[in-house]
């Protein structure tokens, strides 16, 4: 089960925090090895991970429909998913069975997956339902030369993968709620970068930067190094609360709710972001490609608890426009510029603090998972 505090009590948690001039710490400094953002060696070990996990794919609202389909990478290998005829999503190796050609492309809605290689046809449950000129492939049977297929589960909003092993029903469980069934996909797209994908996922889940690298976009609507930091299971959740969080020191405890004052970001272990923010949520996954370049797949839907109206979706683009316009390149400037640092031997090793406990976290899971 999940255990992460209820609204009420982060709200509280908030209040003590700033009157007393504190925040959410660790027990432990942890000290990472420089040399696991750059040894070769150790990617592989990250992306053998990678595909032996129960790790999120996509949004299910990317997959609302029959025929709505999500194709990339994953960990390296091409994959696809895909809502059937019968409401099942389901996924499969991106390969078509002839010579291997992805059979889809990008995102969309399909009736029938076609290798435009040579036209091999496949249905939405991945069976081979047609071969161009046939008869040049005599004895082929069709029943063995579907697509392969890879496990999938929906749950708590999400559509998760996993591509060896059978879906890890107990990390699910450890989830909360995170994506609601009312909730819109804007945006979405993919771009790349040239930095190790650990950075940028330390970047997402400490506050401690907030005032010296936000200064002028999330500081002064934010704190100095104040935040409520959980751990789940293996993943995390940490609380940005904003300043005019104050105004519900004057409202009964009963009726105090929590949007619009805080941003909750959860880190799903190992590489997925998601922000609930005021009026919207990101999902962002962080894909390695090699020691210095990554793939990120960014997902922008409409607010939580919210109709997906014109208005609330116009909400949701000023907000999510802030977020990247503002905060978002300056955190891209950091982790840059921490990756042009990787190599300067200035350090064997990274400290990090109480105050950033949730890369603690992560990297102390990631080093237990792959011994």
């Amino acid at each position: 089960m999940v255990q992460l505090l209820s609204d009420h009590a982060v709200i509280e948690r908030v209040f003590a925090h700033i009157d007393n001039k504190t925040t959410d710490e660790g027990d432990v400094l942890w000290r990472e090895p420089v040399a696991n953002y750059h040894a070769p060696e150790r990617l592989q070990a990250e992306l053998n991970l990678l595909r032996s996990r129960t790790v999120a794919f996509c949004p299910a609202a990317a997959v609302a429909n029959p025929g709505d389909y999500v194709s990339r990478l994953a960990a390296g290998v091409p994959l696809v998913v895909v809502r059937g005829e019968d409401g099942i999503v389901r996924g499969f190796r991106n390969a078509c069975r002839h010579r291997g050609m992805q059979v889809a492309d990008g995102s969309g809605c399909a009736r029938v997956f076609v290798c435009r290689y040579h036209g091999w046809a496949y249905r939405l449950d991945g069976r081979l339902e047609y071969i161009p000129h046939d008869r040049g492939f005599p004895g082929l049977d069709k029943a063995e030369h579907g697509l392969v297929p890879v496990q999938v589960a929906e749950h708590q909003g999400l559509i998760f993968v996993n591509q060896e092993r059978p879906i890890d029903q107990s990390a699910l469980d450890a989830l909360p709620d995170l994506i609601a069934p009312e909730q819109k996909i804007f945006d979405s797209f993919e771009k790349s970068d040239n930095i190790n994908w650990k950075l940028n996922v330390e970047a997402a889940i400490e506050g401690y930067h907030i005032k010296p690298t936000h200064t002028e976009t999330f500081y002064p609507y934010g704190f100095d190094n104040l935040n409520v930091v959980e751990t789940f299971a293996e993943n995390s959740r940490v609380t940005y609360p904003f300043r005019r969080i104050e105004k519900l020191r004057d409202v009964p405890v009963a009726e105090r709710k929590i949007d619009g004052y805080v941003t909750y970001v959860y880190h799903l272990f190992p590489n997925v972001v998601i922000a609930l923010l005021s009026d919207h949520t990101t999902m962002t996954i962080n894909e390695p490609v090699s020691t210095t370049h990554t793939r990120f797949t960014t997902y922008r839907l409409s607010g939580r608890d919210k109709q997906a109206s014109k208005q609330d979706i116009e909400r949701a683009k000023r907000d999510a426009n802030f977020v990247a316009d503002a905060g978002g390149k300056e955190d891209q400037e950091v982790v840059r510029a921490i990756q042009a640092g990787l190599n300067s031997g200035a350090n064997e090793h990274f400290t990090y603090g109480h105050f950033e406990k949730a890369i603690a976290h992560f990297h102390a899971t990631l080093t237990r998972e792959l011994a």
